[in-house]
């Protein structure tokens, strides 16, 4: 007999599905960040907003969250997905071209940035221990939020997109050396020497990195292999889910940032064949995790605090988000890049970041800072992360004014946009028997293709022989985004299952209308079929097989090989305008070989 159903225990998640089914479609339908919509909810049901009200109206408190701790465990996964996604989208020879930026311009602007901070901190009455811990936790920037903003407005490829993401990521590299900096500065070092303890420190974190990549590489390749094998999505979707959760969670115990974790578990993914079908397996997971986040950073979001002092609070927070840019913008200049970029890439970088939370906080439970001076800090971070969307689009107007200034005066060089995304090419939709042919064809005339196929022992098959398959189902959206048919020129259907073809052709031509696609036919019906779905060439297998047996039996009999040729050619526009015809009711008209003499006969 079912007992009570503890409502309680489900009302955050209620909650949050319920703004993410009203916010999303409404800042869509605005054409506003969704980042905004939550920020802007999790302000509403905060603490600080109508929950702060469920005291003396307890029936808000079903529509309230009245402390963030109820949901921070779960928004901490939302950037641990989204370093998954970007790890997954990047690969060790794409980071290896941006160790200079990571490891030069990102930790410059972590020292400088601290180094400054914390001496105006200083300058304010604060002592030297409470000034650096400032500086520490205002020197990073959210990565939760502006990688989402730099995606959106299509920059994360561009030149100050790269410099962005490489300075996060040795943000996010540094967090464990930050927290143990907390740990020293509040006077839990024992009789370890503070530069003996920050070595210690790196050593653990780099011994952590080691093991992460080499049990990585020996297991997760082979744990995909198997679970694909088995053509289970349900089974798919939860090694994706193991492999996220399970890297963060042991990189949290080994003293790392989970979300460092999950970066290298998608680097280590980013070189097999299962790389795309990941990637829209986890998608529709990090979108909704990452809601969560923007949810938990809203509710930090007091108000009343801010009606107090808006002026001093604003100050500070346009005052750190200038000199963070100025800083970026001057590092970013002396590292070769334009102004330009320089600009938009100080611009995306100036604001405070989720880490402050974690940095302050441990410093608050170990008596270093003051309860409202933290209060006040984390108040002006919250700030800046909400200003990064309407920031960013600033910084993509003054970045495009001044290239076009830069162009119109020729006095400065312009800045290449290979970088934006991949090339365009080719989709194959299977890569058995036929494609195989079409994959041979395309590249032994120089065009750049992808496949996708379900069989994983094709696939690995395939990839040992350095051919670009993927695992994935070609019918599935998602799957074709992510293999580029956004830009693609040309999409080619091989899978000998009519009804698999006729789905791949389905979500295809619901992406891009104009999409050239040829599409691999059962018969002449099932061509007909196609050529009324919208594709543009459809080879039905018994007429394509009818014309190479006319083919031999001609040039056996001694007919010139040229006229053979012109004749088959000629057979097939006919065939092809036979199909796409129409009949009165709508339907296509069948057209198979040698129909008309069966007619006659009957």
């Amino acid at each position: 007999m079912a007992g009570a159903v503890p409502i309680e225990a489900y009302k955050e998640m209620v909650l949050f599905l319920a703004t993410a089914g009203v916010v999303v479609p409404l800042f869509h339908r605005l054409r506003v960040s969704p980042v905004l919509g939550f920020l802007g909810a999790g302000a509403l049901i905060g603490p600080f907003g109508l929950g702060r009200f469920a005291a003396d109206y307890p029936w808000l408190g079903w529509f309230t969250i009245t402390e963030r701790e109820q949901i921070t465990h779960i928004a901490e996964f939302g950037v641990v997905f989204l370093l998954f996604t970007i790890g997954i989208e990047l690969s060790w020879e794409r980071l290896r071209t941006l160790r200079r930026m990571v490891f030069g311009l990102g930790s410059l602007q972590v020292v400088i940035s601290t180094a400054v901070i914390a001496g105006i901190a200083l300058l304010l009455g604060n002592g030297a221990t409470a000034a650096v811990l400032i500086g520490l936790a205002l020197a990073l920037s959210s990565t939760a939020i502006v990688v989402p903003v730099l995606v959106e407005r299509r920059r994360l490829a561009a030149p100050a997109g790269r410099a962005s993401f490489a300075v996060l990521l040795f943000q996010d590299l540094a967090v464990a050396p930050i927290l143990f900096a907390v740990t020293v500065l509040g006077g839990e070092t024992g009789q370890t020497g503070v530069g003996l303890g920050f070595a210690l420190a790196l050593a653990k974190a780099a011994g952590a990195v080691a093991a992460f990549v080499v049990l990585g590489r020996l297991a997760l390749r082979p744990l995909f292999h198997m679970v694909a094998a088995t053509r289970s999505p349900e089974l798919f979707m939860a090694a994706c889910l193991l492999v996220v959760i399970g890297a963060g969670v042991a990189a949290g115990l080994a003293g790392l940032s989970m979300a460092l974790g999950a970066f290298i578990a998608g680097l280590l993914l980013a070189e097999t064949e299962y790389r795309r079908a990941i990637e829209a397996t986890i998608d529709p997971f990090k979108g909704l995790l990452l809601g969560v986040f923007f949810v938990s950073v809203g509710m930090g979001l007091n108000p009343a605090a801010l009606a107090e002092s808006p002026l001093q609070i604003l100050a500070m927070a346009l005052a750190l988000m200038a000199i963070k840019a100025a800083i970026v913008a001057l590092l970013a200049l002396r590292f070769g890049l334009s102004r330009p970029t320089a600009l938009e890439a100080g611009l995306m970088l100036g604001n405070g970041g989720e880490f402050a939370f974690v940095i302050l906080g441990t410093a608050l439970t170990l008596g270093v800072l003051r309860p409202t001076l933290v209060q006040e800090i984390l108040l002006v971070t919250t700030v800046t992360m909400i200003a990064i969307p309407f920031v960013g689009r600033v910084a993509g107007l003054l970045e495009r004014r001044a290239r076009a200034q830069a162009v119109e005066g020729a006095a400065a060089e312009p800045i290449p946009e290979a970088g934006e995304g991949e090339p365009p090419r080719v989709v194959v939709a299977g890569y058995g028997r036929v494609g195989r042919l079409v994959g041979e064809m395309l590249s032994r005339h120089g065009v750049p293709f992808i496949a996708l196929d379900m069989d994983a022992a094709r696939v690995t098959e395939q990839r040992r022989a350095g051919r670009p398959v993927y695992f994935g189902d070609s019918a599935h959206p998602e799957m074709l985004r992510r293999s580029g048919i956004a830009t693609a020129r040309a999409l080619v259907v091989t899978l000998d299952s009519p009804r698999g073809v006729e789905a791949v052709v389905a979500a295809a031509r619901a992406i891009r209308s104009d999409l050239p696609i040829v599409a691999r036919a059962r018969d002449a019906r099932h061509a007909a079929q196609l050529y009324a779905m919208g594709v543009d060439d459809a080879v039905p297998e018994t007429i394509e097989a009818s014309l190479q047996l006319s083919e031999a039996v001609l040039v056996d009999l001694g007919v010139p090989m040229g006229l053979v040729i012109a004749s088959i050619h000629e057979r097939c526009d006919e065939y092809r305008r036979a199909l796409q015809k129409k009949d009165g009711d709508g339907r296509a008209v069948e057209a198979a070989p040698f129909q008309g003499r069966r007619a006659a006969r009957g």
